[in-house]
C-alpha cells in the first residue's frame, strides 16, 4: 500500500503542478524554464502526499482537487530549496540529482524563480475549492509555517547563525522543528482543514506532524554522513563540511536513529483515535525514518 500511496500522490501532484506552472514557452521564458527545472527534478512529493493522506484520513476518501493544495505546498518547498542552495546560503551544486537552479540559470534568475514559486503558491491557495473559512485558515497555517516565528525562514536564519558554533540540544531542536518540521506539520494540518477536520482532529494532526517532521530531519542528518552523493541525489557530507549543527554531530548516529524511532512512536499515538483510517499515514511515517535517501 505504501508504494501505491506514494505513486498516486506523486502523479496527482505532478499533474496539478504541470497545470499550474506556466509552460517553458510562456513569456518570459527564462523564469518559467528555471521554475520547471527545479519543480520537475524528481522530488519525492512527501509534503503533498502527507497533505492528501491527511485529507483522506479525515474524510474517509480523497477530497476532490486536494492535489492543488499539495501542489502549492510543493511550490513553497521547492522555492525554499532553490534559495537554500544559493552561494549566499548553503552554496550547493546538486539537488535531486541535477545541477541546482543557480548553476544552470545564474543567481539572479534562481532568486526570482524561488520568489515566483512562492507567489504562485499563494495564488493557488487563494483559489482552493473549499469553504472560505477553511481556505483562510489554510493560508494562515502555511504562511506561519514558512515565516520567521518558529517557521521555515526563522529556522534557516538560526541554522546559518549556528555554523561554526558549539551547538546545544535546544538550539538543534529549534532549527529542525522550524526549518523542516513546520512545513511538514502545515502540510498535514492544511490537508485536514481542506477535508473539514474538527478542532480535535487538527490538534491530532499537528501533534503527528511535529513528531514525524523532526524525525524526518534527524534521518536527513544521518543520511548526510552515511550515504554518497549519488545515493542521495544531493551533495553528501555538506553539513559536516560547513560545520552545521546536526543530530549525529551532537548525539552520534545510533542515538540519533533511536530518537527518530521514538518520535515515530509518539506520532502513532496521536492517530489512535482515527482507527484503521490512519494506516496510510502510519506507513508514511515509517517510510520517513527507514528511507535511504
Amino acid at each position: 500500500m505504501l508504494q501505491e500511496t506514494l505513486e498516486q500522490g506523486q502523479a496527482q501532484t505532478d499533474a496539478a503542478l504541470d497545470r499550474l506552472i506556466p509552460l517553458e514557452t510562456q513569456h518570459p521564458v527564462s523564469i518559467h524554464k528555471a521554475m520547471r527545472h527545479s519543480v520537475f527534478a524528481g522530488g519525492k512529493r512527501l509534503r503533498p502526499v502527507l497533505c492528501i493522506e491527511a485529507g483522506r484520513m479525515v474524510r474517509g476518501s480523497v477530497p476532490p482537487k486536494i492535489e492543488e493544495l499539495g501542489a502549492a505546498l510543493e511550490m513553497l518547498h521547492t522555492y525554499s530549496l532553490i534559495h537554500d542552495d544559493l552561494p549566499a546560503l548553503d552554496n550547493d551544486d546538486l539537488r535531486r540529482g541535477r545541477p541546482t537552479c543557480h548553476k544552470v540559470f545564474g543567481d539572479a534568475i534562481a532568486i526570482l524563480a524561488g520568489d515566483a514559486l512562492q507567489t504562485l503558491a499563494y495564488e493557488t491557495l487563494a483559489r482552493l475549492e473549499c469553504p472560505a473559512e477553511s481556505r483562510v485558515r489554510i493560508i494562515e497555517e502555511i504562511a506561519h509555517a514558512t515565516g520567521t516565528l518558529d517557521g521555515m525562514i526563522g529556522g534557516q536564519v538560526v541554522d546559518l547563525e549556528a555554523e561554526h558554533t558549539q551547538p546545544t540540544a535546544e538550539m538543534l531542536e529549534y532549527i529542525h522543528r522550524a526549518k523542516t518540521a513546520a512545513l511538514i506539520t502545515a502540510s498535514l494540518v492544511s490537508g485536514g482543514l481542506y477535508a473539514g477536520a474538527k478542532d480535535r482532529e487538527v490538534r491530532r494532526l499537528r501533534g503527528f506532524g511535529k513528531s514525524i517532521g523532526l524525525a524526518f530531519q534527524i534521518v536527513d542528518d544521518v543520511l548526510d554522513v552515511t550515504q554518497t552523493s549519488e545515493q542521495l541525489g544531493k551533495t553528501a557530507g555538506k553539513d559536516t563540511a560547513a560545520q552545521k549543527v546536526t543530530y549525529p554531530a551532537l548525539f552520534g548516529i545510533e542515538e540519533s536513529v533511536r530518537k527518530a524511532d521514538a518520535l515515530v512512536s509518539n506520532a502513532f499515538a496521536e492517530l489512535e483515535g482515527f482507527g484503521e483510517r490512519a494506516e496510510r499515514l502510519k506507513e508514511l511515517a515509517r517510510y520517513l525514518v527507514e528511507r535511504k535517501k
